[in-house]
């Protein structure tokens, strides 16, 4: 490169691959640099969901929607390279307390603009011919979708090197140029990097970044398990979860919670969720955890019991003590742009918020405002 980059990436997770890409095209020149190797950190350590029917109505469910159709137009072209699948999802209910609750956020969710068709009990097995019988019903959610993360994150490096980005691995970053109160650059092991601007998008440690930077950014980590299944004939036709998994969300509660996720892959393999606790960045092994996830999944669709959990996997997501994720600049840091926070939906979240921020990086009105997502809300 002939210049110092407009814009500086730290992290190369799929919020800081999706963003470097959509700047490239935009015409920034972008570096992207982290200590790792690209995708190794909580992007390859989730189910790969792109969710509008687990958000509640407010800020998060707009970006949401927004990141949906940014992924289903603007990326839509190289969709088949991250196995983009939009398949839809459903979300079921056991007891009839529990249906009347989902139908209503439904109600509200369709007035934000989100498809969502009610299910009766006697539907469900057209949807779904595995589920376990005597649900109460349910509710069809038409622009879920699911893709392949790991996939995600390398094409979307790739095609950001074809415009002439950089990427740079193993490059921990140990702190901030500065000229005056602005942030002009990154220092690392390898040397100083000055940059037009740096955006913070290191997932769960992006706390500990912009602490480099003498700022407070609240991001803790979350840790989740995911079991994987051997490969099956085809079992789940779309992404099928307990209705209590959106209130799992939204919790702030610090100890374990489960509710069952059960979804397909195109390689046979069924994914099963989700469990939330915060334990800091503590990678044990929790069997009760897994053992809960099993049991659950099986009380969901019958026919996986006696199917072999081929595997598992956990990471830790990126949570937010407001539930909200972090996008835009930092006025306490001039200079200092942040995307993180997005907790369990950063896969699904990402398009929207690269979208955004290069938007405003590039001086144009945002799609959305970034008010609600402002880094400085944290004080």
């Amino acid at each position: 490169m002939t210049r110092h980059p407009d814009l500086l990436v730290v992290g190369a997770g799929i919020v800081g691959a999706a963003t470097a890409y959509l700047a490239a095209r935009a015409g920034l020149a972008v570096t992207v640099v982290d200590r790792g190797v690209p995708g190794a950190g909580t992007s390859s350590h989730g189910e790969g969901n792109i969710l509008v029917s687990d958000k509640e109505l407010g800020p998060e469910l707009d970006l949401a929607l927004y990141s949906n159709e940014v992924w289903r137009t603007e990326l839509l072209d190289a969709g088949h390279l991250w196995e983009l699948e939009p398949k839809g999802g459903v979300v079921v209910a056991s007891t009839a307390a529990s249906l009347e609750a989902l139908l209503r956020l439904a109600e509200h969710q369709r007035s934000a603009g989100i498809a969502a068709e009610p299910v009766g009990a006697d539907g469900l097995a057209d949807l779904e011919p595995h589920l376990a019988p005597g649900l109460a019903g349910g509710v069809l959610y038409p622009q879920d979708a699911q893709l392949m993360p790991m996939l995600a994150v390398a094409h979307l490096l790739r095609l950001a090197r074809e415009l002439g980005a950089r990427v740079l691995p193993r490059t921990a970053v140990t702190g901030f140029l500065r000229d005056g109160d602005r942030v002009t650059g990154v220092r690392t092991h390898a040397g100083d990097l000055p940059a037009g601007a740096v955006l913070n998008a290191a997932g769960p440690w992006a706390g500990d970044v912009a602490a480099l930077a003498g700022v407070h950014l609240p991001v803790a980590p979350r840790r989740g398990f995911v079991l994987v299944t051997e490969p099956l004939p085809p079992t789940v036709r779309h992404k099928v979860y307990a209705a209590e998994y959106v209130s799992d969300v939204a919790s702030g509660d610090a100890a374990l919670q489960s509710s069952p996720v059960v979804e397909g892959t195109p390689g046979g393999t069924v994914l099963i969720g989700s469990t939330r606790e915060r334990v800091g960045f503590d990678a044990t092994v929790s069997v009760p955890a897994l053992a809960r996830m099993a049991a659950a999944a099986v009380r969901l669709f019958p026919v996986l019991a006696g199917v072999t959990a081929m595997r598992h996997y956990h990471g830790f997501r990126p949570y937010c003590p407001d539930h909200l994720p972090v996008i835009g600049p930092d006025p306490r840091a001039p200079g200092l742009w942040h995307a993180g926070g997005h907790e369990g939906a950063g896969i699904g979240l990402s398009a929207g918020t690269g979208a955004l921020l290069v938007q405003a990086l590039t001086g144009r009105e945002t799609a959305l405002p970034l008010t609600p997502f402002a880094p400085e809300r944290f004080g």
